[in-house]
């Protein structure tokens, strides 16, 4: 039985509804752009009864699903203060360079260092939105080799119930069979690497997925992230990727994911075309990280610098599931970041020339699709993973426009921000004329 109906309050209110349990939204603008009632129990939207929790008025509100961050790298993530200025600032910073930056602040990080820095990532994350990451860690070089995996799967545990964390295994060509066999055995939900890294690309992608083959995970690959295509397109990894899928009877949805692409969104038509009808056939899905890639690449480029960024129109003609998330967040491979999904969507549209819905699905259902994870949102059935912002046109949220905004996983609410502004635009007052 749920309780009487409680209001909201205005955006600008201060925040009181974390950690409550929801029963239903009543009087809420709907992605539709109706207004109705939202019923929540068990977890998930309901179209009967609402189960136990308090009901709030939702008037002055509009609902949209909670969004997805499906590629974030929590180990490094708020390091960026640790870098020398010109390390993050210089025309230099490439992806190499970045990569060279983090190796550098590795012997001063532990895995309480990690933790805690993931843990106030997670904290932004949630407040903007978000409440399923998946973030990629290392199995470093030297020292302590786990831990990011030890840290970031403690994290995922401690809050379980609060966010769904996915814990993605980056691995190097530096780390051996049995290295990346341990960092598995210590809790890793998905395989994954850097195989255009590596000296020899085709083994990298063959070894992680015999992995993933191996202990029936899911694979998520950095690929092709760089922009230079004078290369064979039998040498690009989503090729290789795509070709080994199908082989091996692996195509699936939610089951591999190559992440960044930008190789893609510089390959000429009559190239790209094959491409694409491959990845499709391989059931691929991909992640475009507009902001990190469109940082680091085409620094070399004097003129008609490349855009950094997946050919993201094409793929969504192609029917591949796309999705897009903001990559590094205040680290050596980016030095800025809001760990905010519309700062994503304005990306899409700006530089990925998408339309406002298409941006909004690649950050909320269609990086779930691409994930793996059961669709949330304010449809029957769905998990009751919602985001709530000011009812104000949606194209003012897409641009990050609007500061207020009450999360809720599973039906409970995880962050609720209210923001209150004053601005003075009134005529300034006469004064007297100075005497001659």
């Amino acid at each position: 039985m749920s309780e009487s109906p409680t209001g909201i309050g205005e955006p600008g209110a201060s925040p009181h509804l974390a950690g409550t349990a929801v029963a239903a939204l009543r009087a809420v603008r709907l992605p539709d752009g109706t207004l109705g009632d939202l019923l929540i129990d068990g977890g998930a939207v309901v179209a009967d009864a609402p189960g136990p929790g308090i009901e709030l008025d939702a008037t002055g509100w509009r609902v949209l699903p909670a969004a997805c961050e499906p590629h974030a790298h929590l180990d490094k993530a708020l390091t960026g203060p640790r870098i020398d200025a010109h390390i993050g600032s210089g025309a230099g910073n490439d992806l190499i360079t970045a990569i060279a930056a983090w190796r550098d602040l590795l012997p001063g990080i532990d895995r309480a260092d990690i933790a805690a820095r993931a843990t106030a990532a997670i904290g932004q994350y949630v407040s903007r939105g978000i409440t399923t990451i998946r973030s990629h860690v290392d199995v470093t070089v030297e020292g302590d080799r786990f831990r990011g995996v030890d840290a970031l799967v403690a994290v995922r545990e401690r809050l379980r119930g609060r966010v769904d964390l996915q814990v993605c295994l980056l691995a190097g060509d530096q780390a051996d069979d049995g290295v990346i066999a341990e960092a598995m055995a210590r809790g890793v939900d998905v395989v994954g690497g850097c195989p255009h890294l590596a000296p020899d690309p085709h083994r990298e992608v063959t070894r992680m997925l015999d992995l993933a083959e191996r202990l029936d995970l899911p694979i998520d690959l950095h690929a092709d992230e760089q922009t230079d295509v004078a290369l064979p397109d039998d040498e690009l990894d989503v090729v290789d990727l795509a070709r080994q899928v199908l082989a091996r009877g692996m195509a699936g949805a939610g089951r591999v994911t190559a992440s960044h692409c930008v190789r893609l969104g510089v390959l000429p038509p009559q190239r790209l075309g094959p491409v694409l009808e491959l990845v499709a056939a391989a059931g691929l899905g991909v992640v475009a990280l507009p902001i990190t890639n469109l940082y680091l690449q085409g620094r070399d480029a004097a003129h008609s610098a490349p855009r950094g960024i997946a050919a993201l129109r094409a793929l969504l003609a192609a029917g591949i599931p796309l999705a897009a998330g903001g990559d590094n967040l205040r680290d050596p491979f980016n030095p800025i970041g809001r760990a905010d999904p519309f700062e994503t969507t304005s990306l899409l549209v700006t530089a990925g020339h998408l339309s406002t819905a298409e941006a909004l699905a690649a950050v909320t259902t269609g990086a779930r699709a691409v994930l793996g994870r059961p669709a949330a949102g304010p449809g029957a059935g769905q998990r009751a993973d919602l985001l709530l912002v000011p009812d104000v046109d949606p194209g003012e949220v897409l641009a990050g426009a609007v500061d207020a905004r009450v999360v809720l996983h599973g039906g409970r609410v995880v962050a609720d921000t209210r923001t209150a502004r004053a601005v003075d635009l009134s005529p300034a007052p006469s004064r007297p004329a100075l005497a001659r």
